[in-house]
C-alpha cells in the first residue's frame, strides 16, 4: 500500500471499529478472521507437529509451519487488498476489512463486564474474568480479580489495539493480517509445555519481535494519558516502566502494565496459579497499593479510553497531514 494511504487506511479501520463492532450475526455465520487463522493454526499443529520427533525436529517443524502460516494468509490478503485498492472507495472497504483486527470495542466491553460482575460478587467477577485470563479464577480473591481484569487491559491495549495499528500503518491491510496472525499463533502454541516448548518457539520469538516497538508506544500513550487523567499520576507511571516493566516474565507486556499500574497508584501482575500450581511472577508498580476492587477497575477503564482516544488522535493527524500536505 502506498505511504500516503497508510494513515488514511488506519485512521478509518479505528474509527470504524470503534463505531461499529463486528456483527455478531456474522460470526455465526462465517465466523471471525482470527477463529478462521486458529484453525488453521490447529491444522497445522496436528498434522505436523509429531511428539514422537525429537527437539530439533519439532522446533524446525514450527518454524515451517509459521512460514506457510504467514505465506497461506499474507498471499491471499495481500492479493485481496491490491484488487479492491483499484476500485472506487476501495480504501473504505479495504478500512472495513482492517477494522476486524481491532479490538478497541470489545476490550473495554470484555473488562467493564467483570467491574460490573465483581460489584456483585467474587463468584460473579471470577466467572466473569475467566474469559479474559488464563489463571486459575477460583485462586482469586476480590483484588486478584481486579488484577486479572487490569492487567489483561493494559497487556491487551498493547496486543489488541495499539499493534494492529501500528502494522497496518507498515503494511497495510497485509501488514494487519500478518501481525493479527503471528499474535493468533503465539496465543495458542507459543507456550512452554510439552507439546508446545519447540514446535511454538519460532511463533513466541517472532510475537515477541513483531511487538516490541508496540509496547513502548502503549507504554509511552499511558504516561501521556495519565498526564491528562485527574488523579492519575504520568509521573508515577514512568517510574514503574524504569522500574519493573525489564522484570516482567515478557519482553513486552510489562510497559503497558507496568505504566498503568504506575499511573493508578496500583500493584498489579505478582503471584497467580494456573493448572493448581503458583508462580511467583514480579508485581509490576511493586511499591503500589495491592488492595483492589471493581473502582480501580473502572479507573482502568477510564484512562484506557483516553490512551486509545490519543491513539486514534494521533494517527487522524497523521491522516489530515498527508491529506492537506501536497
Amino acid at each position: 500500500m502506498p505511504v500516503e494511504l497508510a494513515f488514511g487506511l488506519t485512521a478509518l479501520a479505528l474509527l470504524f471499529e470503534a463505531a461499529l463492532p463486528y456483527p455478531q450475526w456474522l460470526v455465526a455465520r462465517i465466523g471471525h478472521p482470527v477463529m478462521w487463522v486458529g484453525a488453521l493454526i490447529g491444522f497445522l499443529d496436528r498434522h505436523l507437529n509429531d511428539e514422537r520427533g525429537g527437539p530439533r525436529l519439532r522446533r524446525a517443524t514450527g518454524i515451517l509451519s509459521l512460514v506457510l502460516l504467514l505465506a497461506l494468509v499474507g498471499v491471499p490478503v495481500h492479493a485481496l487488498e491490491w484488487g479492491l485498492m483499484t476500485l472506487p472507495l476501495g480504501i473504505v472497504v479495504v478500512a472495513i476489512l482492517a477494522s476486524s483486527l481491532i479490538a478497541q470495542r470489545s476490550l473495554h466491553e470484555y473488562v467493564r463486564r467483570v467491574a460490573e460482575a465483581l460489584q456483585t460478587s467474587v463468584p460473579a467477577g471470577r466467572e466473569a474474568v475467566s474469559h479474559i485470563v488464563g489463571r486459575d479464577p477460583e485462586a482469586l480473591d476480590q483484588s486478584g480479580v481486579a488484577r486479572a481484569a487490569i492487567e489483561s487491559l493494559a497487556e491487551n491495549f498493547s496486543d489488541a489495539v495499539v499493534a494492529p495499528a501500528f502494522w497496518l500503518l507498515a503494511g497495510g491491510l497485509t501488514g494487519g493480517a500478518l501481525y493479527k496472525t503471528v499474535n493468533t499463533a503465539d496465543s495458542m502454541i507459543g507456550h512452554k509445555t510439552a507439546r508446545h516448548l519447540q514446535f511454538g518457539w519460532a511463533a513466541a520469538r517472532f510475537d515477541d519481535l513483531v511487538n516490541l516497538p508496540c509496547s513502548r508506544l502503549s507504554g509511552g500513550l499511558i504516561v501521556l494519558a495519565a498526564a491528562l487523567m485527574p488523579g492519575c499520576s504520568a509521573r508515577g507511571a514512568i517510574k514503574a516502566i524504569r522500574q519493573d516493566a525489564r522484570f516482567h516474565r515478557s519482553p513486552n507486556a510489562g510497559w503497558p502494565e507496568a505504566a498503568m499500574a504506575g499511573a493508578l497508584g496500583i500493584a498489579i501482575a505478582g503471584p497467580r496459579a494456573y493448572h493448581g500450581e503458583m508462580i511467583d511472577y514480579r508485581y509490576m508498580n511493586r511499591d503500589g497499593r495491592r488492595e483492589l476492587s471493581a473502582r480501580d477497575i473502572r479507573r482502568a477503564l477510564r484512562l484506557y479510553t483516553v490512551a486509545d482516544a490519543l491513539l486514534v488522535l494521533l494517527v487522524c493527524t497523521g491522516a489530515a497531514f498527508q491529506f492537506f500536505m501536497p
